[in-house]
């Protein structure tokens, strides 16, 4: 008796490339919907939140559509979420745009900021430090390039686990002009800087991978 395929919606508040993520998830064979449904956002195995754009313009609307209600819940009963890109940034306590400070969902401490670097926005294929013993890049090696396009970023991983029987989150660093978040695996919460949907193979193991730890 095959296993029915993971139910993972793609949180549609209008930014992001859902339909890429959509066919991605599809091709790695979870049963996928691009929906801003607060109950069928709750209800499926995988909560996928893409995002694009400025970091203000994006918590914006995911506020507009709840968005923000629905990571906390879902986080709250340990239901999975994954973010990309400017979903990701926004999943730390602040952006910084052109001076002005934007509020995140605050589920990490941290400031996204701008990328200083020779060349920006940071555009195309680099490699990444993974975490020890990393489930999100199980089966992918050191020499492996993943798709960035952003021109902000989260600089310093800032939350200290003081308690030793709690799990420390995995943290995953690139580099373009300076160090930077790459990804974070932290219980429920997944998040990549770079985008996994236009990442070839690579990013197809690496959805595979967060697909199986639902």
């Amino acid at each position: 008796m095959s296993t029915p395929a993971k139910k993972v919606v793609v949180f549609d508040y209008g930014f992001g490339n859902v339909r890429s993520a959509e066919r991605a998830l599809a091709h790695v064979g979870a049963d996928v919907e691009i929906t801003g449904d607060y109950d069928r956002a709750m209800n499926a195995d995988g909560l996928l939140v893409p995002g694009v754009g400025a970091f203000a313009a994006c918590m914006q609307g995911l506020r507009a559509a709840r968005g923000d209600w629905v990571v906390g819940r879902r986080l709250s009963g340990g239901r999975p979420v994954m973010g990309i890109c400017v979903g990701m940034q926004i999943l730390f306590s602040r952006g910084i745009e052109h001076g002005e400070e934007t509020e995140g969902l605050d589920e990490w401490p941290g400031t996204v900021g701008p990328l200083k670097a020779d060349v920006v926005p940071h555009m195309g294929w680099n490699t990444v430090e993974a975490a020890q013993d990393s489930r999100l890049f199980a089966g992918l090696d050191a020499a492996t390039r993943y798709y960035f396009v952003h021109s902000y970023a989260v600089h310093d991983w800032e939350l200290e686990i003081g308690n030793p029987n709690i799990r420390a989150p995995k943290v995953t660093w690139a580099t373009h002009g300076e160090r930077f978040v790459a990804a974070v695996e932290n219980g429920p919460l997944w998040a990549t800087q770079f985008h996994p949907e236009k990442s070839g193979d690579a990013g197809a193991q690496l959805l595979t991978n967060w697909l199986d730890s639902l």
